[in-house]
């Protein structure tokens, strides 16, 4: 029972590593964390970040897999194209099965990209994985197309290089769940908070738990939709683990 998280340390614990890795241990699989960059920011403010060289990032991930047996990864920020194709690399080199949160800018408002990263994505990373989770704004980046509706997101969905969950914070709370060609609509209700740091952190690292417990696609997706709803519903520093 063992996962991987491959993303940016985040000091406030909110998201990134430190949120996955809580979330891992509270859904009751055992997290190891490959840190891509540092970041200094808290849940309302992004000052500054520091990648990983690839070399290291490459080492941290050999050591891992030097010693545990890992199925399930997920990733989050990586930061630059040179990046996403070592971890494409990795994630063949070892035959791992990967959720891809493509995260381009920190819900506190900064660019943890060194450079525009959908052309990069869609070349190395998304072929290779078994699920990717945008938001609105990511999905639009990867697709190049307008969402403005339900139909918008359904229509980009089929346009993803690999399964997806388009998360729809700001459509009215529809997300978009397209799994080997076919797409379903889940909705949730909104609500008004300012909880939403990590949200997709937290998501990408709890669907990840549920597929490494056994769960299929389809029901880990559900399963960590509410999971987050109550770690948003409940949350008092940000987004609060639900369960732990």
């Amino acid at each position: 029972m063992i996962v991987m998280s491959i993303a940016g340390v985040d000091p406030s614990a909110g998201a990134g590593v430190y949120a996955d890795l809580k979330t891992f241990q509270a859904l009751g699989v055992y997290g190891t964390g490959i840190v891509t960059a540092l970041t200094a920011q808290n849940p309302y403010k992004f000052f500054s970040i520091k990648p990983i060289s690839p070399a290291y990032i490459e080492e941290q991930i050999d050591s891992v897999m030097d010693s545990y047996e890992v199925e399930f990864i997920k990733t989050g920020m990586l930061y630059s194209p040179e990046i996403i194709r070592l971890v494409s690399e990795k994630i063949k080199e070892y035959d791992l099965k990967a959720v891809v949160d493509p995260v381009m800018v920190a819900t506190s408002g900064g660019d943890l990209t060194k450079e525009d990263l959908a052309v990069a994505l869609n070349k190395y990373l998304l072929p290779n994985s078994i699920l990717t989770t945008p938001n609105i704004s990511e999905a639009e980046k990867l697709t190049g197309m307008k969402i403005d509706n339900e139909k918008d997101a359904i229509k980009a969905s089929k346009n993803i290089k690999c399964n997806s969950l388009i998360t729809g914070g700001h459509l009215d709370g529809i997300n978009t769940i397209n799994i080997d060609g076919e797409t379903t609509i889940q909705k949730q209700e909104l609500i008004e908070t300012d909880n939403l740091h990590g949200t997709g952190c937290n998501l990408s690292a709890a669907i990840t738990a549920y597929l490494e417990n056994d769960n299929d696609l389809y029901t880990s997706i559900l399963k960590a939709l509410d999971y987050v709803y109550e770690g948003i519903e409940n949350g008092n520093y940000g987004t609060l683990i639900a369960k732990l």
